[in-house]
């Protein structure tokens, strides 16, 4: 099974994380462009992504905006990779980071889905 991961970035960036879940063994999806962290729910519906990851200053729009639209279960204000794993053990399906675009996250959030899913890494 292919597990996608959405990536949406406040300042068109994230291609660390997206090289992070790669290694990890998923698929990320990096939305294009400034704003991207606003299309996160959006893209992750026409993916049909496991998880998606808004980066933006305050770590909290794009996962909001997910949540309103879909009704994701989020976690936002995250800081670290740990923050991003423990989401994921919880059941998060939208997570909101501060700019943190670093291809540790990326690997670690990733792993703790495949893990949480059941799939081989």
């Amino acid at each position: 099974m292919t597990v996608k991961i959405v990536i949406g970035h406040r300042l068109g960036k994230g291609q660390a994380v997206a090289d992070g879940i790669r290694a990890a063994g998923a698929v990320p999806v990096l939305i294009p462009g400034p704003g991207a962290d606003m299309k996160v729910g959006d893209v992750m519906a026409a993916e049909g992504a496991a998880l998606g990851i808004s980066f933006c200053g305050s770590g909290g729009a794009g996962a909001v905006t997910a949540r309103t639209r879909y009704g994701h279960d989020i976690a936002f204000g995250l800081r670290s990779a740990q923050a991003g794993v423990t989401a994921v053990q919880e059941g998060r399906t939208v997570l909101g980071f501060g700019f943190l675009d670093t291809e540790e996250l990326g690997y670690q959030v990733a792993e703790a889905l495949l893990r949480k899913l059941g799939e081989p890494a």
